[in-house]
């Protein structure tokens, strides 16, 4: 997932407002409260109503929404680091047009049905994409395999509903949302023929590594969404998310190593070199790929 320019082509999974170091409610709120002190009750609770629904709003009409799931599901420790930036023309008008035909929200409130969703292709889900180049590129590169493309980050969410539209792609879906709350309310188990995770936020401080998307618990539950046999495809630049991912990873007892000597992959040839991965091998980063079966 991975909306953290942190790592090359980075981008992170999840609700568009941002969250704060606990990964609950926005800071807005409290900004809000201590602008309205002094104010009659009933006034300052309208105030801050009206603060909650224009956060909630959507930025574009039709497209996708800020906060898909709402209170319907609660809050956790995240992942992700959600961001805003500014949206090209271009992309406004991919997400205006496309969104209703390609894009999704994440609001925990339904099971998809995948078969549907992509005219019976197998389907791999990819956590955080950027900007969508890479996607683009590997949807293109295998039409026959369906593609849902999770991330937070509007432009790159409206980049890569214009790459689609654009190439004549019709193998790519765009969730907007918590990957988490899709995994676990919005898909059935071994519905899943690939998971990709690429160049996730690396948390470096001690303090978040909780945050970190690769742990025991997402594993448990990547293991029921992913068909038998299906891989969990990892890669970062950061060597000591690198070293975790592979630990928890050989320790899980329902996913096995593919690499032969039990350690890091090489980048397969599916996997494109994205300008941000070239940008940061550049500085003497060193990419770091993991794919691991699923018993």
């Amino acid at each position: 997932m991975n909306p953290s320019p942190t790592t090359p082509g980075g981008a992170a999974p999840g609700a568009e407002p941002p969250a704060d170091a606990t990964g609950t409610e926005p800071t807005a709120t409290a900004t809000g409260a201590s602008a309205t002190a002094g104010i009659p009750d009933e006034l300052r609770a309208a105030a801050l109503d009206r603060q909650r629904r224009l956060r909630q709003a959507p930025r574009f009409p039709g497209g996708p929404a800020a906060d898909p799931a709402g209170s319907h599901h609660e809050r956790r420790i995240r992942s992700f680091q959600p961001r805003r930036s500014r949206v090209s023309p271009g992309q406004q008008d991919a997400l205006e047009r496309l969104w209703p035909k390609w894009g999704l929200d994440i609001d925990g409130l339904r099971v998809l049905d995948l078969p549907e969703l992509f005219d019976g292709l197998p389907v791999v889900l990819e956590i955080g994409f950027g900007m969508g180049e890479a996607t683009a590129q590997m949807a293109a590169d295998d039409p026959g395999t369906g593609i849902l493309a999770v991330d937070v980050h509007t432009p790159g969410q409206g980049n890569l509903l214009r790459l689609a539209d654009r190439n004549g792609m019709s193998n790519i879906r765009v969730a907007n949302g918590d990957a988490i709350i899709l995994l676990r309310e919005m898909l059935t188990p071994d519905s899943l023929d690939g998971l990709r995770v690429y160049f996730p936020d690396p948390w470096p401080k001690s303090r978040h590594h909780k945050r970190r998307l690769i742990q025991p618990e997402f594993l448990d539950l990547v293991a029921q969404r992913l068909k038998p046999g299906a891989v969990l495809h990892c890669a970062t630049d950061w060597e000591p998310y690198a070293e975790q991912m592979l630990e928890v990873l050989t320790a899980h007892p329902r996913f096995e190593n593919t690499a032969a000597d039990g350690g890091y992959a090489p980048r397969p040839g599916f996997r494109p070199l994205t300008r941000f991965e070239g940008q940061g091998l550049d500085k003497g980063h060193v990419v770091h790929d993991l794919l691991f079966a699923r018993h």
